[in-house]
């Protein structure tokens, strides 16, 4: 478990180490020290730091400024800070130092023990937060695992369809060398047809199985990758399940760029999409339409996938990203669950859903290059 980290801020060099050496005899943290407010700031851009002590006379910039300018930053501004002094020790010193965030106000000499108890409830605190984190980590993580068992469940179902064709295809190739060999019809031309027309085949099977293997591939690297790409291939392990089940997909895509796990986003658009087939299998929809589109807005592309399938009740669409929550009479509630995860957690993005006037609209912004 990470340990938790304190910064101490103190222009006099004496204070410092005995401040040290109080919270070392008791406590196994980390320790970070700067002698101006200045150094300070540069050690909190760097450093992830849970508590800061800090003295409030100090020249240039005094304790008080310094706190007031980490509130100001998104950063810094929810620090537990707590104000060590002996000259600002009066009430009116205290309520400026209370109005600026401080949660503690020690005053020097500083007494140990004291010290020890006020450091023990942070401390406390802070492996409270790491646990809790670890174990949400821990579910997010067989929930994902879930969802993925479920999507790979889906695209064997698609996989067998897309082989099954091609295969068929090799069958009636083979039946017609044997029926043209007793009819005599085998010649050059014959030949040269069977031998393009097989490869051709071939080639679909091996395409139809890379792609399948690529997209469970769970070494994947973040990376900048073109949307358009993802897309398209999403659409492509899919197969024919537009024209199966009558749908009409619209695309307006763009060469944008994305910077993440591109096999994570096509799991994303096929959940989406998924959803979007079974909620027509389930509703009398006449016009069933899926419109795909790609755009850019500052740093940003931006995703927008629509569908015609009726949407959601507006007191379940706030629901719908919530863990095993789901509006199908047979599913795991998962699939949704798992986009909010990867948009959030692998591409520190940010992901919108609404109703419109015929369906669904997902709108996902993804960042264009690493942060």
């Amino acid at each position: 478990m990470d340990k938790f980290n304190i910064l101490l801020v103190d222009d006099v060099p004496e204070n410092i180490y005995s401040l040290k050496m109080m919270i070392e005899d008791s406590f196994d943290i980390n320790i970070f020290s700067a002698l101006s407010a200045q150094e300070g700031i540069k050690i909190l851009m760097k450093e992830n730091i849970d508590l800061i002590l800090t003295d409030v006379q100090m020249p240039e910039i005094d304790g008080f400024e310094f706190v007031e300018y980490l509130k100001n930053i998104d950063r810094t501004k929810d620090i537990p800070v707590i104000f060590i002094t002996g000259i600002y020790d009066k009430d009116e010193y205290q309520t400026k130092g209370y109005n600026l965030g401080a949660v503690e106000y020690i005053t020097k000499p500083i007494h140990d023990v004291l010290l020890t108890s006020k450091l023990k409830v942070y401390i406390d605190i802070f492996e409270k937060r790491k646990k809790d984190e670890s174990q949400i980590a821990t579910k997010d993580k067989i929930l994902i695992h879930q969802s993925k068992m479920a999507t790979m469940g889906e695209m064997i179902g698609v996989i067998a369809h897309q082989l099954k064709q091609p295969l068929n295809i090799l069958s009636l190739y083979c039946s017609n060398v044997r029926d043209s060999y007793q009819f005599n019809e085998i010649n050059e031309t014959f030949i040269d047809d069977f031998s393009k027309n097989t490869n051709l085949q071939i080639k679909f099977l091996s395409e139809t199985i890379d792609d399948f293997r690529d997209f469970f591939n769970p070494n994947k690297e973040k990376r900048e990758f073109n949307i358009k790409d993802a897309i398209n291939r999403s659409i492509k392990l899919l197969g024919n399940q537009f024209s199966t089940n009558e749908i009409k997909l619209k695309l307006d895509l763009k060469d944008e760029k994305v910077y993440g796990i591109e096999t994570e986003l096509e799991q994303v658009i096929l959940n989406i999409i998924n959803n979007a087939i079974d909620a027509f299998s389930e509703k009398t929809i006449e016009n069933k339409e899926i419109n795909i589109s790609v755009l850019s807005k500052k740093s940003y592309t931006i995703l927008i996938i629509e569908d015609s399938a009726g949407g959601v009740k507006l007191d379940n669409l706030e629901k719908l990203f919530d863990p095993y929550y789901t509006t199908k009479s047979t599913g795991t509630g998962t699939g949704l669950y798992m986009v909010k995860l990867v948009i959030k957690n692998s591409f520190s993005g940010d992901l919108r859903i609404s109703n419109t006037e015929k369906g669904l609209r997902y709108i996902i912004a993804l960042p264009q290059k690493k942060s």
